[in-house]
């Protein structure tokens, strides 16, 4: 069997994280290492046991999940940080990114989406809840042309369109044919393109201006 994605859960509602534990180690490829109500111990905790994903809740008592996933990212850099929060705040989702995590998720998301979520961002991939991806849209795409996707290829359109269905760069490479390196090297022209940093960003762009790979 693979090496088990090694998980700590981070949450000061019990019932919300006793649930979450539960569901996550159902999956066959999951190991919750620890579980904890606040920040402070997270941080020692990251430390002591090196999980590849922490799921950290946004709003705490005492350190908040914004705070501790900066502390967190600079102790632990390899490890991954998936933000909880109850919320679509787009301000607390551009603070949690800054402070070095990969995925925002909406505490409504679904069991089996959320263990999708912890695979990707595992693999080093970047994941937003769909339903403040359009509020995100409109600080990122000021200024930009009415239509940014015009800029791009019909590959390129292809793989935009994989990346914001969640696919790694090996996935997308494997689907179309291509090795990970290439599929790597196209990502970063599409980026430059469309004058956005991140393929959270790219997903997010595609996802306002509809499916890319049907134009």
């Amino acid at each position: 069997m693979p090496n088990r994605i090694n998980i700590l859960v981070v949450d000061d509602h019990p019932l919300f994280r006793h649930g979450v534990v539960t569901a996550l180690q159902g999956e066959p490829d999951f190991n919750v290492v620890a579980e904890t109500s606040s920040g402070e111990e997270a941080l020692a905790l990251a430390r002591t046991l090196l999980p590849d994903v922490i799921l950290l809740d946004v709003n705490m008592a005492g350190w908040s999940g914004i705070v501790t996933a900066e502390k967190v990212s600079i102790a632990c850099p390899a490890t991954a940080i998936v933000m909880l929060t109850m919320a679509d705040d787009k301000d607390k989702l551009l603070a949690a990114f800054k402070a070095g995590a990969r995925a925002y998720v909406l505490k409504g998301v679904s069991a089996q989406e959320l263990a999708r979520v912890v695979r990707s961002a595992a693999a080093g991939e970047v994941y937003v809840s769909q339903s403040i991806a359009g509020e995100m849209l409109v600080s990122l795409t000021q200024g930009k042309a009415p239509d940014p996707l015009q800029e791009l290829t019909e590959r390129e359109r292809n793989i935009l369109s994989l990346i914001g269905n969640g696919m790694t760069n090996r996935e997308i490479g494997e689907k179309i044919f291509l090795s990970e390196q290439t599929v790597k090297h196209y990502v970063t022209n599409i980026l430059q393109k469309l004058q956005v940093r991140s393929r959270v960003e790219a997903a997010l762009v595609a996802n306002r201006h509809g499916d890319p790979a049907q134009r």
